[in-house]
């Protein structure tokens, strides 16, 4: 991993952190100002982003750094557990603001603060930067291989149609309406546990060892068969460590050529390979084709032999 990623993964993890606290800074001082549930709301669902994203910051420190001989392949099977404290971090913010709000509706008389200039300039803006927010890290949590980062850039998609929601319970509770307030509260909290599930959802795959896309390998495939003295594959194993694939598989030769010319054939065939992104490890046995171990591949349009 090239210093390159590292500084790309810490510099959104930074900036994401620093306009998190800046957005949690404008709403709780509009919340005292107006006393809006729903500005309420949106300021702890930022306080919440705030401490998460500090965290991500510090896993993503964790995660970019080089190899050393108690972790020969990198710290970055680190990053999915950083996603998952995310998560805890979202689902607690989620259970306050329906609380909250909840009680609200409950209560006899609901606030009917919140109809400010104010509360709608800094629900706006707060739209704004999280919709800013959230192309900004997945394009980098895309490119870079990062699952803290698309995790990230969930929680700042979910974050736009929040301060939305919240932007409806300021207006309606201006109009007359102020049961508005603590619904639109609701409507948040709903998004944030539904953010919580999509980060859950994301990463356990890679926890559990899951396959990865089919797409991914096909390419694999492709790219052994490429070669052209392999005359075919198979029990090709591809499966996430981390965010990352690591791939096994067997490759068949001409069973008469010298083992200088299978290993160079095993070498070109892994480099092949492990140039795909999302690959790290790669693992090639060579066969000769006479043994007759060819196989139908079940992926469609890849064969697995000539």
């Amino acid at each position: 991993m090239g210093v390159d990623r590292r500084t790309a993964l810490r510099r959104v993890g930074l900036l994401v952190f620093a306009v998190n606290v800046c957005l949690a800074a404008a709403k709780a001082g509009v919340w005292y100002a107006t006393g809006s549930l729903a500005v309420g709301s949106e300021a702890v669902n930022s306080l919440s982003d705030s401490a998460y994203s500090l965290v991500v910051v510090a896993g993503l420190y964790l995660t970019t750094q080089p190899p050393d001989f108690e972790h020969p392949h990198g710290h970055e099977r680190i990053e999915p557990f950083v996603s998952l404290f995310v998560a805890a971090g979202v689902f607690l913010a989620a259970g306050g603001v329906l609380y909250s709000a909840v009680r609200s509706l409950l209560s006899p008389a609901p606030s009917a603060g919140g109809g400010s200039a104010l509360a709608v300039g800094v629900l706006v803006g707060s739209a704004a930067a999280k919709l800013l927010l959230y192309r900004y890290c997945l394009r980098a949590g895309r490119r870079r291989d990062s699952p803290a980062l698309v995790a990230t850039a969930k929680d700042n998609r979910n974050d736009v149609l929040t301060a939305v929601a919240a932007l409806v319970g300021v207006v309606g509770a201006a109009a007359g309406y102020p049961t508005l307030d603590p619904l639109a509260a609701v409507v948040v909290g709903v998004g944030i546990l539904y953010t919580g599930y999509e980060i859950v959802r994301d990463n356990v795959g890679y926890l559990v060892g899951a396959a990865p896309p089919d797409d991914l390998r096909e390419e694999i495939l492709r790219r052994a068969l490429d070669h052209p003295e392999v005359r075919g594959a198979h029990d090709v194993i591809a499966h996430y460590v981390g965010p990352e694939v690591d791939v096994s598989l067997h490759i068949e030769v001409e069973g008469e050529m010298s083992l200088n010319r299978a290993h160079a054939i095993e070498t070109e065939v892994v480099e092949s390979v492990r140039s795909i992104p999302a690959v790290d490890d790669v693992f090639v046995h060579v066969d000769p084709k006479e043994l007759g171990e060819w196989k139908v591949d079940d992926a469609p349009g890849v064969p697995f032999t000539e």
